[in-house]
């Protein structure tokens, strides 16, 4: 019995020593953000100003003046949590390298060499990717959306109304957002496919014996997060199958890699 207590007692060592590491590097994580955070909160009418930039760029393709765009917020508090959110919104991407060496720093331990030398190239990959679908998102695909809104609009006269599109500052910035964050996730599906190749979950054949389930799943996913208009669901669907794609290459890649690997261990 006393052995048996002792035996937790040396177990519950470690894992204390895990608990204090990992709540350091939430701080040093919380810390950085929350910096992060107050840095765009005081440029955060600036940062919504470039927000709005591919606005006026749909508004140049539909002939229209760019120089005359108008938002409009219908609450006194609007503007204000708008503001919050694009703090939040840009202290996350500011934040990022902090967050992601914490992680590491607290993974890194307890993984072999070969795991850390795999490991950290993904780590980079994730934001190069989510910069490569924001950044699609931001001089094209917002621009191509609100040109398709801005086609609707009626010049009144001859008895019909005038109808304008007079977008309010929150409802923008939520569409602007949520496209960014839905093609940034897109994005990540070679890290995650080849993450899965490597850890034996999935394999090359597999991923291409699926393939007509994922053209179908695109689909399905790109209706529920975009707006509701054809164009965002196409434009976010045929990337994701892109995507896809390049993700079975990588995987036949990295299983060629893995036999010449093995043969060389077996000659």
């Amino acid at each position: 019995m006393k052995k048996g207590h002792e035996e937790i007692e040396a177990s519950s060592a470690p894992l204390i020593e895990h608990l204090i590491e990992l709540r350091r590097r939430l701080i040093w994580s919380l810390l950085g953000f929350f910096l992060a955070f107050v840095f765009c909160f005081f440029f955060a009418k600036q940062l919504f100003n470039l927000l709005v930039i591919p606005y006026q760029i749909a508004t140049a393709w539909a002939g229209l003046d760019a120089s005359k765009v108008e938002l409009i917020y219908t609450a006194p508090q609007e503007f204000f949590f708008t503001q919050v959110k694009i703090a939040a919104f840009g202290g996350f991407f500011l934040a990022f390298p902090i967050i992601a060496s914490q992680l590491y720093k607290f993974i890194a331990p307890g993984l072999y060499r070969d795991e850390r030398s795999a490991f950290l190239p993904f780590l980079i990959a994730t934001p190069v990717l989510f910069l490569i679908g924001a950044a699609l998102v931001y001089f094209f695909f917002t621009p191509m959306v609100m040109w398709f809104f801005l086609s609707m609009q009626q010049a009144g006269g001859d008895g019909q109304a005038t109808i304008a599109l007079l977008p309010r500052v929150s409802e923008y910035l939520s569409l602007i957002m949520t496209l960014i964050f839905a093609f940034g996730l897109v994005f990540q599906l070679p890290v995650v496919a080849t993450l899965l190749v490597r850890a034996g979950i999935v394999s090359a054949d597999g991923l291409a014996s699926k393939r007509k389930y994922a053209i179908v799943i695109a689909f399905v996913v790109a209706a529920v997060i975009t707006p509701p208009d054809p164009l965002s669901q196409i434009g976010l669907a045929i990337p994701t199958i892109i995507l896809y794609e390049i993700s079975i290459y990588m995987a036949r890649m990295i299983e060629k890699k893995r036999a010449a690997s093995l043969a060389e261990r077996e000659a």
